[in-house]
């Protein structure tokens, strides 16, 4: 039998050649002061950073900064429950609050030259490579959907949005890749 919870994570939604969803993900927002953020990030093997709006990344696993006190963690989907442990682990003690989100959103990529031009059909944001560069990342809106916007290579984007907005905007998307392409 299939397990539940991946195939919950997996919806059809709309690609081109530009656009592509992407796995399911372990995904936990984590909370608290600065000494709760350095631990947690310390105890996934990811670098420190104090850069706002920035993602740090080692072996599969990110902390993208959403705010002073606020990381989304991602990782692989069948690593969720050991980074749950290291997580909790390394928080014991502080104050803290941590929520597993995997299920609640869903990942796509969109890739290419004109990746930037295709998400400015609904996100207002300056995505020139010198105003949002690579391993930026903030949370913002795509037409009427908030989404979690992470530039991960100089023509590559992540987007994460509720799971229940994924459809709606892939298929803005992907309609703007064809007008974008032609």
């Amino acid at each position: 039998m299939a397990d539940l919870s991946t195939a919950r994570q997996q919806q059809v939604v709309a690609t081109s050649p530009v656009l592509r969803q992407l796995p399911p993900a372990s995904r936990f927002v984590l909370r608290g002061g600065p000494q709760a953020l350095v631990a947690a990030v310390g105890a996934l093997g990811l670098p420190r950073s104090d850069s706002p709006c920035r993602a740090v990344r080692n072996d599969g696993r990110a902390a993208l900064w959403l705010g002073p006190d606020e990381r989304l963690l991602l990782g692989t989907a069948d690593a969720a429950g050991e980074t749950e442990s290291l997580l909790q682990r390394a928080l014991a003690g502080m104050p803290h609050s941590l929520v597993e989100i995997s299920h609640a959103q869903g990942a796509f990529e969109l890739r290419g030259a004109r990746a930037a031009t295709i998400l400015n059909t609904g996100c207002p944001l300056d995505l020139d490579s010198a105003a949002f560069p690579v391993d930026m990342c903030t949370r913002t809106v795509f037409a009427k959907a908030q989404i979690v916007l992470w530039r991960t290579g100089a023509e590559t984007f992540r987007v994460e949005t509720a799971r229940s907005f994924a459809p709606y905007v892939t298929k803005i998307l992907a309609l703007a890749a064809c007008e974008a392409m032609s």
